[in-house]
């Protein structure tokens, strides 16, 4: 069997930005959540049996209390968010499993997913469908991959070495050195991509890179800067790492059978009268 992972945040915040806006009769804002259903159903059409989808049912987590800048829901549009409850809904009523994610973040729950489906021997391969860098940690040869759907493109572990130039357990050390805007760190002044997967390709991991510059065996332009500012902070790249790497601990499933789709439910005509659109 293939298992595939859905990033539920990732689809609902690219539908609600590509599609016009939409209400029901009740005055919610629906658009996004049809288009993700539209899309998921897209998805089982084109053969997939096993799913799991992931969502951020709040934009915090655990990881706000480890670092004051980490992301927030301030800012994202309430049309957005309130659609996030409504999604949910609809995909368990379309008989999907749906891991809403409170404490943890949807990230942190496909990680699991993935780590957990990838040790059954009856699943041939994982498909994490996301286009997030973050994700790429959990790529593993070409068992668990990274499908893109908008682009139709599948990053396997050499992909994700040809991206970024490290390999994906090196993700989120080149991701504490160059820091992840979109989850509100900076990473360490003065490094950039390159020169974090020149060094990281070499010694893995933020630890190993020595204090030295001349004990580097590559080479890397302004290294004595470079060096400077890892040495003095050090431990902030090691923060960093820890907001960067995913969690493979969150309860999900306990066999990958929960994930087999045996069509909707019976709450499914309900809902979809939720969805029909003003007149």
């Amino acid at each position: 069997m293939i298992v595939h992972l859905v990033d539920g945040t990732y689809e609902l915040f690219r539908h609600f930005y590509a599609l016009p806006s939409a209400r029901n009769h009740l005055g919610e804002e629906i658009a996004a959540v049809r288009g993700v259903m539209y899309s998921i159903r897209g998805l089982v059409q084109d053969g997939a049996t096993h799913i799991g989808v992931a969502t951020d049912h709040v934009i915090e987590s655990f990881r706000n209390g480890l670092w004051p800048g980490y992301k927030t829901g301030e800012g994202i549009d309430p049309a957005l968010l309130t659609q996030f409850p409504i999604l949910e809904e609809g995909l368990r009523a379309w008989g999907l499993t749906v891991w809403p994610m409170v404490e943890f973040e949807a990230d942190d729950a496909l990680a699991s997913a993935a780590a957990k489906a990838a040790d059954d021997p009856r699943v041939e391969q994982v498909v994490i469908c996301t286009p997030d860098k973050d994700l790429a940690q959990c790529v593993r040869g070409t068992r668990v991959v990274q499908l893109d759907r908008v682009r139709k493109t599948v990053r396997d572990e050499a992909g994700v070495v040809s991206r970024f130039g490290v390999p994906p357990t090196s993700i989120p050390d080149y991701l504490a050195l160059v820091g992840d805007s979109a989850d509100g760190f900076s990473g360490l002044p003065g490094w950039g991509p390159k020169s974090a997967a020149t060094l990281l390709s070499r010694y893995g991991t933020v630890d190993a890179i020595p204090d030295d510059p001349a004990e580097w065996d590559v080479r890397v332009p302004r290294a004595a800067a470079l060096a400077r500012t890892l040495a003095e902070q050090r431990d902030l790249a090691r923060l960093f790492r820890t907001l960067a790497t995913l969690r493979t601990d969150v309860p999900v499933f306990e066999t990958v059978d929960e994930l087999e789709w045996r069509g909707p439910t019976s709450t499914l005509p309900e809902f979809r009268t939720r969805l029909r659109l003003d007149r």
